[in-house]
């Protein structure tokens, strides 16, 4: 039986990205995204709720997206999820499901003029409008020991800091 692991969000960058360095020396960075949805409820009136997700980038992505993805930017991400699980000391099971991003498409940063009209800023102007894990691409094998190096990387995180994860 096939799979299919594919998810494209749109959403807003939460917090400024911090670019981090795997065991391996790799560059990893994740970025909290913020995306909106607006609905119509029952009695006609409309409604909105916002979800918030972790987006993982590695290599040359993850450089990109720290130069051009500050708070508030807007972006596109195509990738797939993944979940971490894992037990605490006391043995209660958690879990946390992440974004592994493939390719990046970057929105224009919008700048409030004094008249009320929207301009894009001018630092933003020469930013790309997208980008992906590079060429060439990453073998199979290499994405999973980097997938797996980071997940070890955010379990030790996690235990060193005892954060709790819901």
């Amino acid at each position: 039986m096939n799979s299919l692991n594919q998810i494209i969000v749109e959403g807003n960058i939460v917090r400024e990205p911090e670019l981090k360095s795997l065991p391996s020396g790799a560059a990893s960075c994740t970025l909290p995204i913020a995306v909106n949805r607006k609905y119509k409820t029952g009695d006609g009136s409309y409604a909105e709720e916002v979800s918030y997700f972790d987006v993982d980038t590695f290599g040359g992505l993850a450089e990109v997206c720290v130069k051009w993805c500050p708070k508030g930017r807007g972006i596109r991400v195509v990738g797939r999820l993944k979940q971490n699980r894992w037990k605490d000391d006391a043995g209660k099971s958690h879990s946390r499901v992440k974004i592994i991003a493939e390719h990046i498409e970057f929105k224009p940063v919008l700048k409030k003029n004094p008249d009320g009209s929207l301009s894009t800023q001018k630092e933003m102007e020469n930013s790309p409008k997208s980008a992906d894990l590079g060429t060439p691409p990453l073998s199979k094998k290499k994405k999973l020991a980097m997938l797996a190096e980071a997940a070890a990387a955010a379990q030790h995180e996690q235990e060193a800091n005892d954060i709790p994860v819901f």
